[in-house]
């Protein structure tokens, strides 16, 4: 009758636990990509976003001859589409009427919009892309 040996696997070379610490340097360097690649995406979308529904406030108070009301109307119209992001604290919008061809009439819609970024996980640490700083301008619809 034969018996089979049993043999270890493990190393005799004593190299246990070597890769460990370059494991460890791997890993968390693939985590800060990561982190930084979600970051981007995060603040590329609220730059797409925050940009779309500023010309679209502006397009409206351009067809609405530009009065207060229309002003008012497009801005709460605009917080109402970004939920959180519209927060006074968070989005900013300034509304300018210049006048292009000095006539002393305004032939533009000016919209200056700052908004913060959605995705700020560091207080204190100013990242890249952490902030959106657009102007929109759009001519005002007047008959000819």
């Amino acid at each position: 009758m034969t018996r089979s040996r049993t043999t270890s696997t493990r190393s005799a070379d004593g190299e246990d636990g070597a890769g460990l610490l370059s494991t460890l340097a791997g890993v968390t360097a693939f985590l800060v990509l990561l982190l930084f690649a979600v970051h981007v995406v995060l603040n590329l979308y609220a730059a797409s976003t925050v940009t779309a529904v500023a010309f679209d406030a502006a397009r409206e108070v351009a067809g609405a001859d530009a009065g207060p009301e229309a002003q008012a109307a497009a801005e709460a119209r605009a917080r109402g589409v970004l939920g959180r992001a519209g927060h006074p604290d968070v989005l900013r919008l300034s509304w300018a009427y210049p006048s292009t061809d000095e006539d002393g009439e305004p032939d533009l819609v000016e919209l200056r919009v700052r908004a913060e970024s959605p995705s700020a996980f560091l207080p204190g640490v100013e990242l890249p892309l952490a902030s959106v700083d657009r102007t929109i301008r759009v001519r005002l619809e007047r008959p000819q």
